[in-house]
């Protein structure tokens, strides 16, 4: 049976839900104040996640291949899960546990180093131990030791907002968010060029804009050529006086706009400025630039060019090639301009 209006339960009711819509509408309003006061929240968490997925396969990485480490060797540091009482049969298996313990949004990995002794023979009674450490400082790991006698496979893992570094040029910085759990052999060549002071012989030669076969997001426009120009800068890593030791195949994901990626073996390397499906799994993807910075990419397409054909392939090569420097990362994340869109 319905209630009379002047009920004095229904105007109970009404008060309570006066009430609640009061309470909704302060908290709407303080989420809106507090993302017109911080701006950069949101939209760097959106760049984060963008690079995120990236790193673990979402934006085309083949299943289970971002989960890689380096094979006979040990990396030390603190434990945080001992292994002779944490054991699995993989390695990928070792990673992944590490992974779980570095996928929160509040504060740092408490995970950032895995290691597993996955032979047999060698490892005898310590076959299939886990163990997950957490490094000082995960841009320049604590080697315990490596060779062909050490039985031990370790990789890393960068959490959200680490494992950034900076190529510096004229033309301003490019941050990369490396990715050691797709390309550990790539990052650890990254991480020893961090330790220069100079990298006499690192530049970038040969850059080619969008034109207008690939939109600002870069999305290929329908019915439009794949080229040239091919929409990416290209250079070398190599260092004048270091020698260079081919990096094996790693994980070769679909190039994105932001990627960076090896020729062949390198040490030529590649920031695709356009995502580039029908190259299809073809280069070794290490890391990616920030969204926000590859305006700095783009701005380096703009500079003087000259026409040449590299393996019966037209380029257009720098006039002046641009010098660059690998460093560790200068300015704190708050300092990063994040005010882009994830895919």
């Amino acid at each position: 049976m319905g209630r009379r209006p002047n009920d004095p339960e229904n105007s109970r009711f009404a008060s309570l839900v006066l009430l609640l819509v009061a309470l909704f509408s302060c908290v709407f309003v303080y989420a809106v104040v507090s993302i017109l006061l911080n701006p950069n929240v949101n939209s760097q968490n959106s760049s984060f996640q963008y690079l995120e997925a990236m790193a673990s396969g979402d934006l085309g990485e083949r299943k289970g291949e971002c989960c890689r480490g380096i094979e006979n060797l040990e990396l030390w540091g603190p434990a945080v899960k001992w292994g002779s009482e944490f054991k699995f049969n993989s390695s990928v298996e070792c990673c992944q546990a590490c992974k779980t313990m570095c996928s929160g949004n509040d504060g740092p990995c408490l995970c950032d180093t895995w290691v597993f002794c996955g032979n047999k023979e060698a490892c005898g009674s310590r076959f299939g131990e886990c163990w997950l450490k957490k490094q000082k400082d995960t841009l320049a790991p604590d080697r315990q030791e490596a060779g062909e006698t050490v039985s031990w496979t370790s990789g890393l893992i960068f959490g959200k907002g680490e494992g950034i570094v900076e190529m510096e040029t004229k033309y301003g910085t490019l941050h990369i968010k490396l990715f050691p759990d797709c390309a550990p052999y790539s990052v650890a060549y990254i991480l020893e060029l961090l330790t220069l002071r100079h990298c006499a012989g690192c530049q970038i030669d040969r850059a080619e804009s969008r034109g207008k076969y690939w939109d600002s997001e870069g999305n290929h426009i329908k019915d439009a050529p794949f080229g040239p120009p091919f929409a990416l800068i290209q250079g070398t890593l190599e260092a004048q006086g270091t020698p260079f030791k081919k990096i094996p195949t790693e994980a070769r994901p679909t190039i994105r706009r932001g990627s960076v990626a090896w020729i062949g073996s390198g040490p030529e390397f590649f920031i695709s400025l356009a995502n580039h499906e029908e190259w299809k799994n073809s280069y070794t993807v290490f890391g990616s630039v920030l969204p926000e910075d590859m305006e700095i990419a783009e701005k380096i397409t703009q500079l003087p060019t000259k026409s040449d054909v590299w393996s019966n392939i037209n380029v257009s090569v720098l006039q002046k090639p641009v010098p660059l420097v690998m460093r560790r990362m200068k300015r704190s994340l708050g300092d990063l301009n994040t005010n882009v869109k994830s895919d």
